[in-house]
C-alpha cells in the first residue's frame, strides 16, 4: 500500500523529471528512483546510499533561513534498503565523520519542503575535513552563480574505489564511498556548459575545490553513469570532453 507520501511524490513525478534534471536523470543504475519537489535520487538498495541526486538551484530556492538538522530515515524507502539515524551513532568519533548531505541543505532554505534533506536518503557519512572544506567551498560557489542571476542543475553522487570503513553501530550491510563527483551545468536557451569535480574522503579541509576538475566524461566512466542522457551527440564533446566550462563561473581562475 503507498503512503500519503509515496502518492505526493509521484504526482510531482512529471514535474520533477523537468525541474529536477536537465537534459533527462542519470541512467545507468538500476536503484529505486525518488522524485519529489526539489530533488530526485537513486537509492542504492545494496549501498544504502543514493547513486546519485539531481537538483536546479534557483534564485526562489535560496536565501531562506537557517535550517535544522533533525534526521529521518526515507518513509518512501524499505526500512531494509537505506539506514536509520541510530545508524550513525559515534561515526564521528570513531571514523571522523560528518552526515554529508548530497543535496545542501542551504540551496533549499527557501522552499517548504528543505525538511526533505534530512531524510538519510540523501545523506552519507562524508570525512569533516571535505564536507567542511571543498566540498561546502563548492557548494557556496554554486550559490554565489544563482545569486549572481545564473540558474543551475546539479548532479552528485558517491564513488566507490577503496575501502572507507563501516559506521560503527550501522544493523545493515552498507558500503561507505570513497569519494564524490559533482557536475555542475546551465542551460542557457540550449546553450549547454558544465563543469565536473570528483574530491576524496581524504581531502584536506585546505584544499581548494577548483583543483579537483575533472570532464563528465571521467564522472561518467568512474561512476558508470550517464549524466544527460538526452544531450544531442554533437554536443557531447565540447560539454563533456572539455575542462573549464564553468569554471570562471565558479570562482576559479
Amino acid at each position: 500500500m503507498k503512503t500519503t507520501a509515496m502518492i505526493i511524490a509521484t504526482l510531482w513525478s512529471s514535474m520533477s523529471l523537468a525541474d529536477n534534471c536537465v537534459y533527462d536523470c542519470p541512467t545507468g543504475v538500476s536503484g529505486e528512483q525518488i522524485e519529489r519537489s526539489i530533488y530526485t535520487l537513486s537509492n542504492n538498495a545494496n549501498t544504502k546510499f543514493a547513486d546519485w541526486v539531481a537538483y536546479n538551484v534557483t534564485s526562489e530556492t535560496i536565501d531562506g533561513p537557517s535550517r535544522s538538522r533533525y534526521w529521518k530515515a526515507d518513509p518512501d524507502i524499505d526500512s531494509a534498503d537505506t539506514l536509520e539515524p541510530g545508524d550513525y551513532t559515534d561515526a564521528n568519533a570513531i571514523l571522523s565523520t560528518d552526515r554529508g548531505h548530497q543535496v545542501p541543505l542551504a540551496s533549499f532554505s527557501n522552499t517548504d519542503d528543505w525538511a526533505m534533506l534530512n531524510y538519510l536518503s540523501n545523506i552519507t557519512p562524508q570525512s569533516s575535513t571535505l564536507n567542511q572544506g571543498p566540498w561546502v567551498d563548492l557548494e557556496s560557489a554554486v550559490r554565489s552563480m544563482v545569486s549572481a542571476g545564473q540558474d543551475v542543475y546539479v548532479v552528485s553522487g558517491p564513488l566507490y574505489e577503496w575501502t572507507f570503513g563501516e559506521l560503527p553501530e550501522a544493523d545493515e550491510t552498507h558500503t561507505i564511498p570513497s569519494g564524490y563527483f559533482k557536475v555542475v551545468i546551465t542551460d542557457v536557451n540550449g546553450w549547454v556548459e558544465a563543469s565536473a569535480f570528483i574530491m576524496e574522503q581524504s581531502a584536506a579541509r585546505a584544499d581548494d575545490f577548483c583543483t579537483t576538475e575533472v570532464t563528465v566524461d571521467e564522472v561518467e566512466s568512474r561512476s558508470g553513469l550517464d549524466i544527460m542522457p538526452s544531450l544531442a551527440s554533437y554536443k557531447e564533446s565540447s560539454v563533456e570532453g572539455q575542462l573549464g566550462g564553468l569554471t570562471a563561473s565558479l570562482g576559479c581562475s
